[in-house]
């Protein structure tokens, strides 16, 4: 590449700061903006990066200010309006959405890409992980920060890299991988698709591009055309069958399982993932199919007992399902969920590790146009909790709506709700009858987690 700085403008981002991280390694000077400050641009900034927090032309370094040697990364959460995005489209310097980077750099690689509306950042993950593991190879650009890595980029040697296929924006258009996984074709981002059917043909489009010779691993049940006679297409689910799927799920110590994993080619018996829950069982045999269909399409063994082991080491990914107190009088699990269908599985699995016991489901909602175009569905799952406590709706890169508050989830429950001020929540719960809490969202929730497992502690 002849950019030797890169200058991101949202470099605070999960998927930007792994960028950023890459181009640090590479040697490159990296600087950028963000609106705020966070434990990723401080990880940033204590790497080398230059990061600044106003939208102001000024404050961008004299070094990145040569449009022959700088090039421009952008979120698609940056407005249009930006002045630091104005002044460098003004000043001819050439520009990338992140995604259209993330393909250059997937060009020679053997790419691993995982897709779906749910789901994605923990099988990613999972996938790195075995390809570290029980392979001892390959690269990573993740959704989330790993346990394992402690990053959200992972450098390794080899031809693999696992990514996660984002749908927003339809930025995943930009890869062409060689194998791919969906794990969900939902509803959601309809502020950009309109329409369900708008969903599905992006995704039917992104398996058109998956490489000749390569393979589909689609979740049992997720109805999309196929129009790629070139590829392997597998299914899998958590236990209904398919080419990959769980058998003989058994209980083990604290909310974890064993289970046998099913493939084409014979069973990996007694497989326990390092994280609870049945959704991440689900999860792990989507990435074991990602894993097999790529030593295959490498000729490599497909190692049993590899795979057996780099699953009981997986540590999983923070606000993935995160697990701060497991007793028998308190159990608080924080978690990303901000789709229905997130939701459902979350507290399904919750249910399904504690029964018998009062879970109160705190959801912060993640934009004003998802809250109205799924409130019935944000209601029917967190129904599925003994008691709920709703937070404002964060509202990320929108504008107000009128009329739609978290109040229009709450009104459809059917269970007892309230409404809490962010701030508040911790002291919310130190006043309630909790044994069983989990807070959801993809806002700034996150900032509470802290705060609320020292309330719970107490408790306990």
């Amino acid at each position: 590449m002849k950019f030797d700085k890169i200058y991101f403008l949202g470099i605070g981002g999960i998927g930007m700061s792994a960028l950023a991280r890459y181009f640090l390694h590479e040697g490159c000077a990296v600087a950028g903006y963000d609106r705020t400050r966070s434990s990723l641009t401080d990880a940033l900034s204590g790497e080398g990066a230059a990061i600044h927090y106003e939208d102001d032309p000024s404050l961008i370094p004299d070094a990145f200010r040569d449009a022959a040697s700088t090039m421009v990364v952008y979120t698609p959460a940056i407005p249009a309006d930006h002045s630091e995005w104005e002044w460098f489209r003004r000043e001819g310097f050439t520009i990338e959405k992140r995604s259209q980077m993330l393909g250059h750099l997937c060009h020679d690689k053997l790419v691993m890409a995982v897709a779906g509306t749910h789901g994605k950042t923990t099988t990613t993950t999972l996938a790195a992980w075995l390809n570290h593991k029980a392979s001892g190879e390959g690269s990573a650009f993740l959704g989330g920060i790993s346990r394992n890595f402690g990053s959200n980029l992972v450098l390794g040697g080899g031809r693999r890299l696992a990514v996660e296929a984002d749908e927003y924006d339809r930025s995943f258009l930009r890869l062409s991988p060689d194998i791919a996984v969906v794990t969900a074709a939902d509803a959601d981002h309809l502020d950009i698709y309109g329409t369900l059917e708008a969903v599905h043909e992006a995704f039917a489009q992104f398996i058109a591009q998956i490489r000749p010779g390569g393979a589909l691993i689609i979740k049992q049940g997720v109805d999309l055309r196929f129009d790629n006679p070139s590829i392997d297409i597998y299914r899998y689910s958590l236990d209904c069958g398919g080419d990959f799927y769980a058998c003989n799920i058994r209980p083990a110590e604290e909310g974890h399982c064993l289970y046998d994993i099913v493939t084409p080619d014979g069973i990996i018996a007694d497989c326990r993932l390092g994280i609870p829950g049945m959704v991440n069982i689900e999860n792990s045999i989507a990435a074991v199919a990602a894993l097999w269909c790529a030593d295959r399409r490498e000729s490599k063994p497909f190692d049993h007992d590899a795979v057996r082991e780099a699953l009981a080491t997986f540590e999983g990914v923070k606000r993935r399902f995160e697990l701060y107190i497991n007793t028998p009088r308190q159990v608080y699990v924080d978690d990303y969920a901000h789709h229905p269908e997130e939701l459902r599985a979350a507290i399904t699995s919750l249910k399904a590790m504690f029964p018998g016991r009062r879970l109160t489901a705190v959801f912060q909602p993640h934009l004003f146009t998802r809250t109205r175009d799924l409130a019935d569905g944000f209601a029917e799952a967190l129904s599925l909790a003994d008691q709920v406590v709703l937070l404002p709706i964060y509202p990320a890169r929108e504008e107000p709506i009128e009329g739609v508050v978290s109040e229009i989830i709450g009104d459809r429950l059917t269970v007892p709700w309230r409404i809490c001020m962010r701030e508040q929540l911790a002291e919310t719960l130190a006043a309630m009858t909790t044994d069983v809490v989990a807070t959801f969202g993809a806002g700034n929730i996150d900032a509470c987690c802290d705060a609320v497992a020292l309330t719970l502690k107490r408790k306990a």
